[in-house]
């Protein structure tokens, strides 16, 4: 039996870019047989920006991947404002994403409780290319693949096992004990330039910090959040299986009227200090 090969799953963040560079230098065995990134088509542009420079510093294929449908790509906006129909004429929309809501009638606070986002878009696509280049066959239960896995010793919760017997998957952060802070370090250390945050624009778990962030540094990507907001309100206004309005923000209050201030000053638990490395939800 050959050995399994070796594979990145890329988010393009601080912690999978930093472990990326350090297999190209030999600081991680063995060399990988590729990274992978599953695009949603919904990271900001310093993501696809980085990625494309990133791609050129690697010795290794970066092979970028989505969720398709006939053979395109369906994007996780598009996904999510598509309205269907049902055979006696209910119209009905895909809820992907774990947006905050308010009760049309009674007030009423609440927050999805279930995604797919993550499932559909980024792990879905991950999976179908690992097979590939593992050449797992069906049924397999045997090892074909080691899965590379940015997560930091500051996040150690967020390791699991993987679901599939064809797989393992690998922590190296964990391995050399690496904090995020020291992933920024070592970039600096090797003069490369520091890796923006890697998560989708209208991710409901942005930080007050990250939105603010986002809002002063990215303008044309928030105002794409505050146009998905209301495009998203409109649809589910529509579709006879949602009684409630939908928002980005914990505050239930529309995006480019909220004041973003640190969510520790407001008494808030930041529920996503992390980027989206393609592990949230797992």
């Amino acid at each position: 039996m050959s050995e399994p090969v070796h594979i990145i799953s890329l988010g393009a963040g601080v912690q999978s870019s930093t472990m990326a560079l350090m297999a190209a230098k030999g600081e991680i065995n063995p060399m990988p047989v590729a990274a992978i990134f599953s695009d949603t088509g919904a990271e900001p542009e310093s993501v696809y920006r980085w990625l494309e420079w990133l791609t050129a510093e690697l010795p290794f294929p970066v092979n970028k991947v989505w969720k398709a449908r006939k053979g395109n790509q369906l994007t996780l906006e598009a996904a999510s404002l598509e309205m269907k129909e049902t055979k006696d004429g209910r119209l009905f929309s895909q809820t992907n994403i774990p947006f905050f809501t308010k009760d049309n009638e009674t007030g009423a606070l609440g927050m999805i409780p279930f995604r797919s986002c993550t499932l559909d878009f980024k792990i879905g696509p991950l999976r179908q290319a690992q097979k590939i280049l593992g050449e797992v066959q069906r049924n397999q239960k045997t090892v074909s693949v080691v899965s590379w896995i940015g997560i930091s010793t500051d996040e150690a919760s967020r390791m699991k096992d993987s679901r599939d017997a064809w797989a393992v998957n690998r922590y190296p952060l964990i391995e050399k004990r690496m904090t995020r802070n020291d992933c920024l370090a070592w970039m600096e250390k090797h003069h490369y330039p520091q890796p923006p945050r890697s998560a989708c624009v209208f991710c409901p778990f942005h930080s007050d910090t990250e939105w603010r962030r986002l809002k002063n540094d990215e303008p044309k990507e928030f105002a794409k959040a505050v146009e998905f907001e209301k495009q998203i309100q409109a649809t589910k206004a529509a579709s006879s299986n949602f009684k409630t309005t939908p928002y980005l923000h914990a505050s239930r209050l529309p995006l480019d009227t909220v004041d973003f201030r640190n969510a520790e000053d407001l008494g808030q638990i930041n529920m996503f200090e992390n980027e989206c490395e393609g592990m949230c939800g797992v």
